[in-house]
């Protein structure tokens, strides 16, 4: 413990994929709830909806809730990893450049965070405990 605190020792395999875990059931559940606000409320986000790629503020409404709630939970699940992250983070980043463009930082940090953590998992993968090493036998 000591020379993984003081001398940075990498992490076992094993280690390492419980932290990817960790990371995407955190991150996960954190990304579902803004997801499960928009979809409970569909009829009431619907109108007013920003529309910042200029696709209409309904079918905007429809991919946020895509990536916030169901690719999250393919995230969670370590399903298709890699490509479940892809929509959270174009929404994240569409959310930090474009919606909140002109905002103060503070109320757009949160979707820069969320857009540098689906940006590690894409780079990292899902790690060992995940249903794509299930499904396809290797690390990815």
């Amino acid at each position: 413990m000591k020379k993984f605190l003081f001398f940075g020792a990498p992490l076992k395999e094993e280690e390492n994929s419980g932290a990817i875990l960790l990371l995407r059931i955190f991150i996960g559940i954190l990304m579902i709830t803004h997801g499960w606000g928009k979809l409970s409320n569909f009829e009431a986000f619907s109108g007013g909806f920003p529309d910042p790629i200029g696709i209409g503020s309904k079918l905007s409404l429809m991919l946020a809730i895509g990536a916030e709630f169901f690719a999250s939970i393919f995230l969670i699940l370590g399903i298709l990893t890699r490509l479940s992250v892809i929509p959270l983070a174009f929404t994240m980043g569409v959310a930090f450049f474009v919606v909140h463009a002109a905002d103060k930082f503070q109320t757009k940090e949160l979707a820069l965070i969320y857009l540098g953590i689906y940006i590690y998992l894409f780079l990292v993968g899902p790690g060992k405990y995940s249903l794509d090493r299930l499904i396809f036998k290797k690390q990815l």
